[in-house]
């Protein structure tokens, strides 16, 4: 008996509605030749989307799309916001790393002021030294040399009034003069610098602290600061000593008051009174008469009055340094004529 396989399919749709091709079964019987090839069948399909179109578009056509796309998400012209970002975008400062090392760059600038890092013990006697050599090795430089303190006044024991400087930066000192790179080499080798305050700069190959400059706001916020401290500790010192005068006047009072009598009344009043104390009149200060400054950054130096400002409250004086007058400017009220 002969035995086969019968190959079948559970396929009983219509073909025609699902879109398959007709499927006929065949049997195939053991020891039979097999039947002879059919032609076969070559199936092609073209499916037609969306990207066909755009491939067929030109390059033109396509950058066209694609910027009306971006107009429409955005909003904007994005031509517009990538110009504002370009402009935001901070251009280079110095074409190569050498030029930016380059100090002598600095002088460009102008007069700036600077901040030079001192030792706080003998930040004033620094600042003093920085003003002498400055002004005997460049006397062609005009310079400023300013240490922020409040001049602080305290009574002694004695009844005498001290005044010591309080620095409101200790370790700062500011200087307003053109930078270059022999002023900057000049001011580091001097005793007590420690270098300017500044940033970093350059790259891996070579790096450098270069001074940064302060800003004109920035000095007006620490003048301002300067003042209002200096009249703050001027009002406490007045406060303090009014209350130190009634004090003494309350003690005077009431040792002299169970000693008085009905008799001596009037003569215990008159010896309560204060005696006046013979006081000199100082000698007025005068355009070209000798001065001495009793506080500030020029204590204790003597020199000549050349002009005074009553409104402003500003006198310049002329100190010999190294056999070379140097004018400067000081407060009035630090200055001191000497009598002959």
């Amino acid at each position: 008996m002969a035995q086969g396989l019968l190959l079948w399919s559970l396929c009983h749709f219509h073909s025609q509605s699902l879109g398959f091709l007709p499927f006929t079964p065949h049997i195939t019987y053991k020891n039979t030749p097999p039947p002879p090839r059919s032609l076969s069948l070559s199936i092609s399909a073209t499916l037609e989307s969306a990207n066909d179109t755009t491939q067929e578009l030109s390059a033109r056509e396509r950058r066209r799309l694609r910027n009306e796309r971006r107009e429409s998400k955005g909003g904007a012209n994005w031509r517009e916001q990538v110009e504002e970002r370009l402009l935001k975008k901070p251009k280079k400062r110095y074409a190569s790393w050498t030029e930016e090392l380059n100090l002598d760059t600095l002088a460009t600038l102008g007069p700036q002021w600077w901040v030079v890092r001192v030792t706080r013990v003998r930040q004033q006697e620094t600042a003093e030294l920085i003003a002498r050599l400055l002004a005997r090795n460049f006397p062609d430089l005009p310079f400023k040399v300013y240490v922020p303190a409040v001049q602080v006044k305290r009574r002694l024991k004695n009844g005498s009034i001290s005044v010591k400087p309080k620095h409101l930066f200790p370790g700062c000192v500011f200087l307003n003069c053109v930078m270059n790179k022999d002023i900057h080499d000049f001011i580091r080798e001097c005793d007590g610098v420690g270098g300017f305050v500044g940033s970093k700069v350059g790259n891996t190959k070579k790096q450098i602290n270069k001074p940064r400059p302060v800003d004109e706001i920035d000095m007006e916020a620490v003048f301002k600061q300067a003042k209002e401290e200096q009249e703050k500790h001027e009002k406490e010192f007045a406060e303090e000593q009014q209350q130190e005068g009634n004090l003494d006047f309350g003690k005077s009072r009431s040792s002299v008051e169970p000693q008085l009598d009905s008799n001596s009344t009037t003569k215990s009043a008159t010896d309560s009174k204060p005696k006046r104390q013979s006081t000199k009149k100082s000698p007025k200060l005068v355009p070209g008469s000798t001065v001495r400054v009793v506080s500030g950054m020029f204590a204790e130096f003597e020199g000549s009055l050349k002009k005074i400002n009553r409104k402003t409250g500003q006198a310049t004086v002329g100190f010999m340094i190294f056999g070379k007058e140097s004018l400067v400017d000081v407060n009035v009220n630090e200055i001191v004529a000497e009598t002959n």
